[in-house]
């Protein structure tokens, strides 16, 4: 079986909630992520590399993490400070899966997303 580069990428997410423009104003707001209204009149989005696209749904509800996703960001620690600012709540701080740079939050639609950040890496290596 031949393999295209785009085999297996994830391209799109339904994130719940019950405020879809809420939850649109705070991804856009803390992650840069672009917002549209797609021909059904639902707010969808892209993500800040146009790779992943998505929409808000009423339809389902936040769960526990079972599957977890995460966003790469520069910094976690900027974005936590972005993520408060904007109604979310930090649910576990930097630091707890060393040496991986990573931390929780639950967004204004109850669910639990993770930031993970690439590690510096030494220059000339």
């Amino acid at each position: 079986m031949s393999l295209t580069p785009s085999n297996g990428k994830i391209c799109y997410l339904a994130i719940p909630t019950q405020d879809p423009k809420a939850s649109s104003n705070f991804y856009r707001e803390v992650f840069g992520w672009t917002v549209r209204r797609r021909g059904d009149g639902a707010i969808a989005f892209d993500d800040a590399t146009g790779q992943v696209s998505g929409t808000w749904t009423t339809a389902t509800t936040p769960s526990p993490p079972g599957i977890l996703v995460y966003i790469m960001v520069d910094s976690v620690t900027a974005a936590l400070g972005a993520v408060v600012a904007h109604g979310g709540e930090v649910v576990q701080p930097v630091g707890q899966d060393l040496p991986e740079i990573t931390a929780r939050f639950r967004d204004p639609g109850g669910n639990v997303i993770g930031l993970y950040q690439e590690p510096e890496h030494p220059s000339g290596g």
